[in-house]
């Protein structure tokens, strides 16, 4: 399994066996799942979605945004939950706008998964972590 960074953008072999044991970046030496959401920018952004052979869940948030934030805890449990079997991401739309004007973010929060770097599905609003859980399965 390929899992690109989400810290310095390299592309890292992980054996599938190991997705649940916090692997960490060969590189940085950073955890590479971790069990929580990983910030991106735009300058690694392109990267770890296209390197990255796990699903992709970008949360599209700002600061300002009232349900963005009462959505991030659920969003951290999710991604305790999903560990191993999904990568969870959060970009500001605020601070990284060509990612959400590439992808067409209108509103926020909204939760684009991608596999292989490209779309495959996505929701606006905020949502609890079972949900957000269901969401991911789902797909």
């Amino acid at each position: 399994m390929h899992i690109a960074c989400p810290h310095c953008g390299s592309t890292n072999r992980v054996p599938d066996e190991r997705l649940t044991h916090d692997p960490s970046c060969g590189r940085c030496g950073r955890a590479l799942l971790g069990g929580h959401p990983h910030a991106l920018t735009d300058a690694h952004f392109e990267r770890v979605i296209a390197r990255t052979e796990l699903p992709v869940v970008v949360d599209f948030w700002a600061p300002w945004c009232g349900p963005c934030r009462m959505m991030a805890p659920a969003y951290e449990r999710a991604a305790q939950e999903l560990q191993g079997r999904a990568l969870l991401v959060k970009v500001d739309s605020d601070a990284n706008p060509q990612a959400a004007a590439r992808y067409g973010i209108r509103s926020i929060p909204t939760m684009v998964m991608f596999r292989g770097g490209q779309e495959v599905r996505r929701v606006s609003g905020a949502l609890q972590a079972p949900q957000i859980v269901g969401w991911v399965d789902a797909a």
